[in-house]
C-alpha cells in the first residue's frame, strides 16, 4: 500500500509539471488592431475606430507617458 501511495504521488507531481498549450484562441488576426473590437466597452471615449493615424498617436502617447493610467490621473 505504501508503494502505491508513492507511485500515485509521483504521478500527480509529474502531472502538475506539464505545461498547457498556449494559443491565441479566439483572436481575429485578419483585422488590424486599430479597427477595434466592435464592443463599445473596450473603446476609449473620443477615439476614432478605424483611423490608423490616431491609433498610432495614442499608442505613442501611452508609451511616452508610461502606460500607467492610475498615476496619470492623480
Amino acid at each position: 500500500m505504501n508503494k502505491l501511495a508513492v507511485v500515485l504521488f509521483t504521478v500527480l507531481l509529474l502531472g502538475a509539471c506539464g505545461e498547457k498549450p498556449q494559443s491565441a484562441g479566439g483572436s481575429n488576426r485578419d483585422t488590424p488592431p486599430y479597427m477595434g473590437t466592435g464592443v463599445a466597452a473596450f473603446t476609449e471615449p473620443g477615439s476614432k475606430v478605424g483611423d490608423k493615424t490616431s491609433w498610432e498617436l495614442a499608442l505613442r502617447a501611452r508609451t511616452q507617458f508610461g502606460q500607467n493610467e492610475f498615476s496619470r490621473g492623480q
